[in-house]
């Protein structure tokens, strides 16, 4: 699907993207890494400063795709120079090094209060102008959102890749969630309650909680409950 949508922006004249997706936002940030879906075509380099060393955080794009929904061109960043506070600054000065100027970001809507799902696209760094993307976009938009939209909705319905659960795991949490106690669960499993509880354990500690609850919660939204 993502290099499939590569391909697409690629021939429109796009040819960097940064996806990112997650359940788990809320006023005060974004959370764990781990928690969120992450893909991109950009070199490591660039990565490394703008991920890596947590710079997406306070991207002034990435504030606008948390805040509203559809299009907008990263000439919002000129507009808005005078607004932004200096950690927000200090992503566009990297930016503007690593020659990442000249873009579109699209912010998906979602109903649910912590999703927040996003995709910023840019021009090969240091070549072309906004103008240039603005260009592109007046051409290809509406097609690259149609697209970028339908693949959005499946990526989202994948298991997340860093918190994958063992079968047994899955096994387990989905019969808690099933209302079933740890005695049913190892009856109908035919384990033992210390084995239950094991699985229990080691699930909660791959979804980094503290309750099973927690745990049965957090697998939903990571797409591994009844789903194998």
């Amino acid at each position: 699907m993502w290099e499939t949508v590569l391909e697409r922006l690629k021939q429109a004249g796009f040819h960097h993207a940064l996806y990112g997706f997650t359940r788990f936002h809320t006023d005060s940030g974004f959370g764990d890494n781990n928690d969120h879906l992450f893909l991109t075509n950009f070199g490591p380099e660039y990565m490394k400063g703008y991920f890596l060393e947590g710079r997406y955080r306070n991207g002034p794009m990435v504030r606008w795709a948390v805040e509203n929904t559809g299009a907008c061109s990263w000439g919002w960043i000129r507009d808005n120079l005078h607004n932004l506070n200096d950690k927000e600054r200090e992503v566009v000065d990297f930016n503007q090094k690593s020659g990442v100027t000249a873009g579109y970001t699209l912010a998906f809507p979602h109903s649910l209060k912590r999703a927040k799902g996003a995709i910023g696209m840019s021009l090969e760094p240091h070549s072309g102008t906004q103008e240039d993307a603005d260009a592109i976009w007046a051409e290809h938009g509406a097609e690259i959102e149609l697209i970028c939209g339908v693949a959005h909705l499946k990526l989202i319905s994948l298991p997340l890749p860093k918190r994958i659960l063992t079968k047994r795991q899955r096994e387990v949490l989905e019969w808690i969630g099933d209302g079933k106690t740890v005695g049913d669960t190892a009856q109908i499993l035919g384990l033992n309650k210390a084995t239950v509880e094991k699985h229990l354990r080691l699930a909660r500690e791959s979804l980094s909680v503290e309750t099973t609850a927690q745990a049965v919660l957090k697998a939903s939204f990571h797409n591994q409950m009844f789903t194998f």
